[in-house]
């Protein structure tokens, strides 16, 4: 097992990397507990687990509204919930966005921690303290950052994904050696085989690799005022693509993360060859890599991103494999640069 550290102003987190989700008890303090999780998570796992409030919600991005957080408010309330209660969080991204956001809102804030059962959630949605809901179809509008007190990331409940959802986590582990790690990156060429077969000791690097990543770029910028902002490469483009098609997360990221470098190409920043050493990564990875139609559509989305400050928006492009750089660009230039690369 890997733990990792993330350490914000007055808060510790502790990042379980290799953990068993039935040592959860180890980690669990002596309070009254909520689960909050999903239909899926809670058809598998249930049976393991600890005793407490169980809140299922239905699985999807569906659930990830105010009206479903209004739900669980109702069930808390009724159920006498207080301020010496923990939260546990078993389940992806969607579930773990929305058990911190409860946790962080209900009476003021509560303490809370995951139990990540996704790749995507365990090297990035799970991570950081960014807690929130989507609003009118727009990703992750109202939230809060606020720190869990640990996140459980076991791998062997990655093997009860679906492959198609197993394969989106790999869009941001992906996104770590684009904008991070050159190195990481020729590892995730030199071992897609062994990585999409479930190989443990090739999972266990990869999650371990991208969680420290994130978790030093948060402990440095919790607020993202500056380097966290590099960790959405590719997700301005991706939200609306979410957003105008109902794409899954991964998907999107992948698309969004080859126009992002398709942009930086443009601008000059990196060669052809390396557009195509990314997307050639993608597509190892089985995910997507072109967006069909609905450009203007696209722009309307991206500049309501909340992103956005006044006429311009933070982009996040590529100066080389490995390394990423924050570039301001205008409302009008994005247009322009959108229409061209479509």
């Amino acid at each position: 097992m890997r733990e990792i550290t993330l350490n914000t102003s007055g808060k510790t987190s502790r990042i379980l990397v290799g953990e068993t989700f039935r040592n959860i008890s180890t980690y669990l303090p002596d309070k009254p507990l909520v689960i909050i999780t999903d239909e899926n998570v809670a058809a598998h796992y249930a049976d393991s687990f600890p005793e407490g409030l169980i809140i299922s919600v239905k699985a999807g991005e569906s659930s990830k509204t105010l009206n479903s957080a209004s739900e669980i408010y109702e069930k808390l309330i009724r159920n006498e919930i207080d301020r010496q209660s923990f939260i546990l969080g078993i389940g992806g991204g969607i579930v773990t966005d929305l058990a911190g956001y409860i946790a962080s809102t209900y009476l003021r804030g509560l303490s809370f921690g995951f139990v990540s059962t996704t790749l995507l959630g365990q090297v990035d949605a799970s991570i950081g303290g960014k807690n929130g809901v989507n609003y009118e179809g727009y990703k992750n509008m109202v939230g809060i950052i606020r720190q869990p007190d640990f996140v459980i990331c076991d791998p062997e409940m990655l093997n009860t994904l679906e492959p198609s959802e197993f394969r989106m986590g790999f869009a941001e582990v992906i996104k770590y050696g684009a904008i991070l790690d050159q190195d990481f990156f020729e590892f995730l060429e030199r071992n897609h085989e062994q990585a999409l077969a479930h190989d443990p000791g090739i999972m266990e690097e990869i999650v371990g690799v991208s969680a420290r990543a994130k978790s030093e770029i948060v402990s440095n910028d919790e607020n993202e005022s500056g380097e966290r902002k590099k960790l959405n490469f590719g997700h301005t483009f991706a939200h609306a693509y979410e957003k105008l098609s109902g794409l899954p997360h991964g998907e999107a990221v992948g698309i969004g993360m080859v126009m992002a470098a398709r942009l930086s190409q443009k601008m000059g920043l990196i060669t052809e060859a390396e557009v195509k050493r990314l997307r050639d990564l993608i597509l190892l990875y089985g995910l997507p890599v072109t967006y069909k139609g609905l450009c203007t559509e696209v722009f309307e989305v991206m500049k309501n991103d909340k992103k956005r400050g006044g006429d311009s928006i933070s982009l996040i492009l590529l100066e080389s494999i490995g390394k990423a750089i924050i570039r301001e660009v205008t409302l009008s230039e994005l247009k322009n640069w959108i229409d061209d690369l479509c």
